[in-house]
């Protein structure tokens, strides 16, 4: 799943650590997320998606590979 929250992160001029404070996260969680290894649950994707104001499908994409 592709992510484009570190995009998000720099529109808001906000580091990681401020995200996670927002979200309840670590910032290892956040981290993850931009690196492709972690996947958020239902719950933490509409969060983020309330932070920066949009929808999830704006920040979260699913690939090809996801369906298989």
């Amino acid at each position: 799943m592709k992510n484009s929250i570190k995009v998000e992160r720099a529109k808001k001029n906000i580091t990681q650590a401020e995200l996670a404070k927002l979200a309840k996260v670590s910032r290892q969680t956040i981290n993850a997320m931009e690196l492709g290894k972690y996947v958020p649950s239902t719950v933490l994707a509409l969060k983020l998606a309330n932070i920066f104001e949009t929808e999830v499908d704006k920040i979260f994409v699913l690939e090809n590979q996801d369906w298989e």
